[in-house]
Parts: structure tokens; C-alpha cells; sequence
């Protein structure tokens, strides 16, 4: 038959084979094609052709025969397949193909296969997609299976060679025959063109005539049971005369087709001229008895596919050239598994699917309260998203990133709305992503080119409006690939992603009905221009009470089903949950506390399942048992005031934590010496202190001269913990004037806020944890600057009942309240101890 380009189908398998199978390095091919087994007289044979073992892998094929001295290429997709070429290849390159009796079996037996294949010899494995190879073959001589060693993984057997029957010599008629078939042949090749010159070179060069006749049969148009019999035909004689019968019936079809396109190219325009040619080889296939060629079949479903997704005009456009080209290239060509691939996922993008959004605020108010607890600004934030989305279904709403430290529920909140909204949910960890192509897709002239990550996810999803959660983005990397926090800027900008073009696509896809979720655990590493297209929701971390209640209401009952336990069998106390969070974990969110009492469970089902126990009560005394010794032990309230140790507030991405600021003088040469991993911003704290207490030094009943002489030791215990930030500020201050007027602070009172020189007291963060902290310690009394009044509301009733919480301005009333007045002092006793001044304050 005539392809589009001239060119006999029978050519083309053979043409395309011996190309891969002498491509280079460089990708370079020869001049001349590879010469077949026959065409010298050193060939099938002797030390040019390798051995073939007595026991062979079978390959088994579908709709090919392979013919002793052919080069063809296999597409190889079946596991046992690939299971075949993978382990066999490393001992030897021969195998034994031979071709299924019935096509459409999948994992077909010895029976299944016919009686006589032929070895070959593996010249090229090509790698086409993760599932399946194209594997280049040159046939070596015929086989017949003797016995079946081996069914599984793949066939193993042994087979016995099937010479042919050599002609007899100085036959006129059979020499005419073979002259005839030769000549035939050739006329047909000139329909081909230059292209065929290669096959030209071959057939004149095989000399030998079972040769010829075999290279003939492998690479003509035929079905498989024609090829079939034509190999196993012994006769040299009679292969050579049917040969030349069914060349003289492809010459004539090759005429009547140069015919039938010189008679309507005229009339015809290209588009109806494609049509009739189709129809004309279809016709002409019937006539043959022939099946329709299987290339046209994926082409023609493809087209159905693509039609059927509802593509956008110019993107169908692009799919339309894409299919003319897949229809002018071979199977058996790398380019064609790379044009089909994108074909099918253009066909499988949601161009026109979306899910209706549910938006009953109550139903979705609901959802949130089961799924995750507390949290009320996140869930009150989201509640008017979707209210704004119920308005006004048409805008674009701002894109939500939610920031908190790790394990607090950012992600299953995006679940949770999804689930709310009745979307898709998709998500997309951006953690460590270097590549811009990540984003974007690669360009399909790289090999193993595919779309980016986000239209793969929607591709998953099946729906052109998910939730689509991008999680980590404060962890994206840049390098020589790109930034691909660049390449987000249009992803999550409303006003530009409704044209998103990906690399791979390289049409515009419609991204802005994606409700797009960021996850963050810090600020400072997201891109200026990234944060500036981002609505910060901050989710801080849990309280201890907070955990208490995840505990009881979602982690015990998660765990106690995952480890097939019911309720009766395993009962934790409120005070055993407690004493896991206080003394088994250090944490901002719920994982480690989850693992925790995963571990306490595992115990019990460990118990039940060997019959030890029936039940169990996790009591704090079991906790211990079970888990060891307790992991952390928190800092608690001083025993009893001593001059120069004050407590002070700290908050750290796990909660907060009382410390203990520590003051002492010793004789030296006035300097101030700081320890405890202490951070910058805390050092020039701790200066700022000491200036004010020696311009307070009068106020307070200091003798100046007591700064003389003495060098100044501040500690911060834990020495092993770094700390840092300005709201230590009073603290260091009240234990410097504490340490110098020799009157202790009271152990129940702690204290916050950043100091200046002027002597105000200015607002610190994380108040909320603080004051738990505080609570959580023992302590009474807490100050803190006056400008933190308004974040009191966030502070839970309970902490805000049992704490006095005192707000100030000025450093002058945190020492008004930490140290007390300026006591009256006999002069005697003044100047006695400016001449022995002490050495040692605690």
C-alpha cells in the first residue's frame, strides 16, 4: 500500500529498524543500511553470526513474524515482556520470537504461540515510556519449539533449528523465478523514491536466494498467518514462487493508486483528499482480507477523545496538526510514543468539567468544627470567604496562606474546605522544589518532557476548579534550572492565570476558577513579590489545654482504631493525656503527642493480643511505665525570692516558657559579661539595661560608686537553648536593680516588654503563650507593656481569671512593682558598705 508519501507500507518497518539499530552516540546514521544475513558469503554463519543456544527466552508477538535475516522493530509493553528482556539481556542477546496464534490474548502460553519462530539477535533496546520498550531485532535462522522449560516469569525453552531445503542447482526455471522476483521487487521500490535507495542496495546485494525470499516475506504486507506459513515453509522453491505471486498483486495495487491520487488531486482539496485516500486504503485493505492498520485506529480514537473534551478553539487547532502529524509517522519511531502522549493529555485535561460548589455557610461551619478544633479566626476567616464566594460567584477572591509552625492542621484544613465547598482536592508539596519546569513543564524537545506539576495534579483531580493546596511554599529553592517562585507569580495571580501557558502544553490553560491554599511555617523565606499575592492567615500553636482536647476528641480515637482497639479495652485519664503533653513532648502542633499515644496504644494491643490483659486504664504512674522517663522537664516558679535572679516570659515556636534572667557582681574592671547562647538583639537589651539602671541609680537608692570596680555577669539559663529578641528587656533590668539595691523580686511574679532609653516599655509578640506559660509555672503576677492590652481578648478566660496581669508603661513602674520603693537607709551604713562593697550578689 501507498503511504502519504509514496512510499509502500512494507518498506517502512524494515527502513525504520535498520536506521535505529545503526544510529550512533551522536545520533548519527550511516550512509548505507546494515547488510542482511545472506548478502555476503561470510554470512549466516561461521564467526560472523553469534551461536545460538539450544535453550532460548520465547518472546512471544502479536500481528509480526520475524524472518531470518530482517531487522524489525518490537514494541514491547507486557510485564512478562519486559521481565524477559531485562533479565535475559545481561547473560546473551538471543531470543526466540515467535508469533501468537490469537492477537488479542494478553499472557498467552506455549500453546498459544505457533511451532516455529526464529531466533534472534538483539541490536538496540529503546526505552519509550516506563512501561514499555522498543527493542530492535535481527533474525537469525528458524526454530522450532522442542520443549518448554520454564512458563513464568516468561517462557523458557528449548528449540531445535529448521533448515531449508537448499534449491537444486543449475535450475533454469527456479533461476528465472528468482531473477523475476528480484526484478519485481525493484519496481515496485521506484514508487518509493530516493527514500527506499537503502532497500534498493539490499535486495540487490542478497545473493543467496532463501535469503532473499526471507527478507522479502518479513518486510511485505501481509497477514500473520501468510508470513506464518511462509516461514514455516522448508521448501526454498516454493517460498520463492508465492513470494513473486503476491509481489505481482502489490505492484498492481501500487499502480492503481498512483492512478487513483493522479486522478483526484486535481479536484480535491487537501483536507478531502486525506478522506478519500483513507477510504481508498481501507477499500483496498478489504479487498486483501486485511484488518485496518492499527495506527489509524489510535489515530481516529485520539480524534474522537479530543473532540469529546470540549477544547477550546485555538487549542483543538493545535491537536489537529499534532494528529496530521502522527498520521505521517511510524509506529515503530520514538517521536510518535512522545506525539500520542501529549495528544492524550490534552484529551485528558479538564478543559470544560467543573464541580458545583456547595455553599451552605452552616453545613460548611460544621465541617470545620468536626475536622479541627478551636482555631476560631481560621475558621470565622474562611466562613466569609465562602460567604463572599456565595455573593459573588464571578470574583476572584484573594489567595489564603495559611502560617503557622508545623503539625497545627494547615493542611487537613484545606481538606476540610474542600470537602465544605464539595471541590476536588488536590495538593502539591513545594518543599526543595529547585526547578522551574516543576512549575512550568518542560519543553517536549527534551526526552522524558512532561506537563508541570500543578496541570498534573489537575489532570488527577478530573475537575478545572479543585482546592488546590500548595504546601511548604516557603521552602522553594532557586538555581541554575530557575526560580520557581517566579514562575508562581502567575499561577496566583487572578488577573493572569486565566491564560497559564504550560511548557509542555504550550497552550493557555485556565487556571483561575482553582482555589489555590499556601502552607508556610515562616515569612521571611517567601519572595517579596510571592507574599505580596498572599492573604496571611496566622495559625499559632496549640495551648496545653487545646492539646488536651485534640487528644480526647480526635487523636485517642484515631489511634485506638488503627490499632484495633475499642474504646472499653483502652481508656486514657485526662491527667495521663496531661502528663504525655507536659513531659513527653515539646511541640507547637499535635504529631508528636499523636506518636505518643500510638506508642501507649501499641502497648495495650500488645497486651490484649497476647492475653495478658483484658483492658486498661492509662493512669500518669502507666504513662510512665510505658513511655520511660519523662523526656522534658519544664521550668517551674523560684522556691523564694533572692536579689538579682528575676523570672521572665519567652516564646518559642512550641509554646512558651518561663526563664530565669540571673545578675551577679564580682570585683574587675567594669564589664559586662553575658552568657546563656544569648542573641544580639538580647546583648544590647542587656546594655540598654544597665545604662538605665545607673541613670536610675539615685531613684533607686544606688550608691554610684557601686558600679565601680565590679564587673557584671548576666545568665539566661538553659545554657544549651539559643535565645534571642528585645522582650527580655525589663526582665534584665528589674535583675540588675534588684542585684544592686540587695532587695529580691517575688517568685511569683514575672514580667515582659522591651525597654528603651528613654524608660518606656514597648510591645512584645506572643503574648498568649506567655501568659500560659506563666500560668502553667505557678506564677501570680505578670507585667506587661500597656500596648499589649488589646491582644487580652486572644487570651484564654481561664489564664485571664487566675493571673493578675498588670500593664505599664515605663520602666519605672515595673520597679515600682518588681522591687518596691527606695528604701531609708542609716548614712553609716551607706558609707560602711561603699568601703567594703560585696562581692558576690544572689
Amino acid at each position: 500500500m501507498m503511504q502519504g508519501n509514496g512510499f509502500p507500507e512494507w518498506v517502512g518497518p524494515w527502513l525504520a529498524a535498520w536506521r535505529l539499530a545503526a544510529q550512533s552516540g551522536d545520533g548519527g546514521a550511516p550512509q548505507q543500511p546494515p547488510a542482511p544475513a545472506g548478502a555476503t558469503e561470510n554470512s549466516g554463519g561461521g564467526d560472523g553470526q553469534p551461536v545460538i543456544p539450544q535453550t532460548l527466552p520465547i518472546l512471544p508477538v502479536r500481528n509480526t513474524v520475524l524472518f531470518p535475516g530482517l531487522i524489525l522493530p518490537l514494541t514491547v509493553g507486557r510485564p512478562s515482556s519486559r521481565k524477559l528482556l531485562e533479565e535475559s539481556l545481561g547473560q546473551s542477546k538471543i531470543i526466540g520470537v515467535f508469533a501468537q496464534k490469537d492477537p488479542a490474548k494478553d499472557d498467552p502460553t506455549p500453546e498459544d504461540l505457533h511451532p516455529v519462530g526464529a531466533a534472534g539477535h538483539v541490536l538496540k533496546l529503546i526505552r519509550s515510556s516506563e512501561e514499555q520498550f522498543v527493542v530492535v531485532v535481527q533474525g537469525l535462522e528458524r526454530v522450532a519449539l522442542r520443549r518448554v522449560l520454564l512458563t513464568h516469569p516468561f517462557i523458557r525453552a528449548e528449540v531445535e533449528p529448521r533448515p531449508s531445503q537448499p534449491p537444486p542447482k543449475e535450475d533454469p526455471a527456479f533461476e528465472a523465478a528468482v531473477r523475476s522476483l528480484r526484478e519485481t521487487a525493484l519496481k515496485l521500490l521506484e514508487f518509493s523514491g530516493e527514500e527506499a535507495q537503502p532497500v534498493r542496495m539490499a535486495v540487490l546485494n542478497i545473493q543467496e536466494p532463501d535469503r532473499l525470499a526471507d527478507f522479502l516475506a518479513g518486510t511485505l504486507n501481509l497477514e500473520v498467518p501468510r508470513k506464518q506459513a511462509l516461514l514455516e515453509e522448508p521448501d526454498v522453491v516454493r517460498r520463492v514462487h508465492e513470494l513473486l505471486r503476491l509481489l505481482n498483486v502489490q505492484l498492481e495495487i501500487a499502480r492503481l493508486q498512483q492512478k487513483i491520487q493522479k486522478d483526484v488531486s486535481s479536484s480535491f482539496s487537501e483536507q478531502q483528499r486525506r478522506a478519500f485516500l483513507r477510504e481508498q486504503v481501507r477499500a483496498i485493505q478489504k479487498e486483501l482480507g486485511e484488518e485496518e492498520n492499527g495506527a489509524e485506529q489510535q489515530v481516529e480514537e485520539l480524534r474522537q477523545r479530543l473532540q469529546e473534551a470540549g477544547l477550546p478553539g485555538n487549542v483543538m487547532e493545535q491537536a489537529e496538526r499534532e494528529l496530521r502529524r502522527l498520521g505521517q509517522l511510524h509506529p515503530a519511531s520514538p517521536e510518535y510514543s512522545v506525539v500520542v502522549g501529549y495528544l492524550e493529555t490534552l484529551a485528558e485535561l479538564p478543559w470544560n468539567r467543573l464541580t458545583e460548589d456547595n455553599l451552605d455557610l452552616a453545613r460548611a461551619r460544621r465541617i470545620l468544627d468536626r475536622d479541627h478544633f478551636d482555631l476560631e479566626k481560621v475558621k470565622r476567616r474562611l466562613i466569609e470567604h465562602l460567604a463572599v464566594r456565595k455573593l459573588n460567584p464571578e470574583g476572584h477572591g484573594p489567595i489564603l496562606c495559611f502560617l503557622g509552625p508545623p503539625g497545627v492542621g494547615k493542611t487537613s484544613l484545606g481538606q476540610s474546605i474542600a470537602d465544605a465547598l464539595g471541590r476536588k482536592f488536590a495538593r502539591l508539596s513545594l518543599g526543595g522544589v529547585h526547578d522551574e519546569a516543576e512549575i512550568r513543564g518542560h519543553r517536549r524537545t527534551y526526552i522524558g518532557s512532561m506537563p508541570g506539576r500543578i496541570i498534573q495534579e489537575i489532570r488527577r483531580a478530573g475537575s478545572r476548579n479543585p482546592v488546590l493546596m500548595l504546601d511548604e511554599i516557603d521552602k522553594l529553592g532557586a538555581d541554575f534550572r530557575g526560580d520557581p517562585a517566579s514562575a508562581l507569580l502567575e499561577v496566583l495571580d487572578p488577573r493572569q492565570n486565566h491564560a497559564f501557558v504550560d511548557h509542555y502544553l504550550d497552550v493557555p490553560f485556565d487556571l483561575s476558577q482553582v482555589m489555590f491554599i499556601c502552607t508556610a511555617n515562616q515569612l521571611h523565606t517567601i519572595p517579596p513579590a510571592l507574599r505580596d499575592r498572599l492573604e496571611i492567615i496566622e495559625i499559632p500553636g496549640y495551648t496545653d489545654r487545646e492539646k488536651l482536647e485534640i487528644a480526647r476528641r480526635y487523636l485517642v480515637k484515631r489511634q485506638l482504631k488503627e490499632h484495633g482497639l475499642r474504646p472499653a479495652q483502652c481508656r486514657f485519664e485526662a491527667a495521663a493525656l496531661r502528663r504525655i503533653i507536659d513531659q513527653y513532648t515539646r511541640e507547637a502542633g499535635v504529631r508528636e503527642l499523636e506518636r505518643q499515644i500510638a506508642a501507649v496504644c501499641r502497648h495495650v494491643a500488645a497486651g490484649i493480643a497476647g492475653g495478658e490483659i483484658e483492658a486498661c486504664t492509662i493512669t500518669p504512674e502507666r504513662v510512665e511505665e510505658i513511655l520511660g522517663p519523662p523526656k522534658y522537664i519544664r521550668e517551674t516558679r523560684l522556691a523564694s525570692g533572692r536579689p538579682g535572679v528575676v523570672t521572665g516570659l519567652a516564646w518559642t515556636p512550641t509554646g512558651g516558657e518561663i526563664l530565669h534572667v540571673e545578675a551577679l557582681r564580682y570585683p574587675g574592671k567594669g564589664q559586662l559579661v553575658l552568657t546563656g547562647q544569648i542573641g544580639d538583639v538580647m546583648k544590647e537589651s542587656a546594655q540598654a539595661a544597665l545604662s538605665l539602671v545607673k541613670a536610675r541609680a539615685a531613684d533607686l537608692g544606688i550608691d554610684p560608686a557601686d558600679f565601680k570596680d565590679v564587673d557584671i555577669h548576666i545568665h539566661v539559663p538553659a545554657g544549651a537553648v539559643p535565645k534571642d529578641g528585645p522582650s527580655a528587656g525589663v526582665a534584665m533590668l528589674t535583675a540588675l536593680a534588684s542585684l544592686f539595691t540587695g532587695r529580691p523580686v517575688r517568685p511569683d511574679l514575672a514580667m515582659t516588654g522591651e525597654i528603651t532609653l528613654r524608660g518606656l516599655v514597648l510591645p512584645i509578640g506572643g503574648l498568649k503563650e506567655k501568659l500560659l506559660a506563666a500560668l502553667r509555672a505557678g506564677i501570680r503576677t505578670v507585667l506587661i507593656p500597656k500596648l499589649n492590652e488589646k491582644d487580652l481578648p486572644d487570651v484564654p478566660a481561664q489564664a485571664r481569671e487566675k493571673l493578675r496581669i498588670v500593664p505599664v508603661e515605663t520602666v519605672d513602674e515595673v520597679l515600682a512593682h518588681a522591687v518596691g520603693p527606695k528604701p531609708a537607709r542609716p548614712k553609716a551604713r551607706a558609707k560602711a558598705r561603699r568601703r567594703a562593697p560585696s562581692l558576690v550578689a544572689s
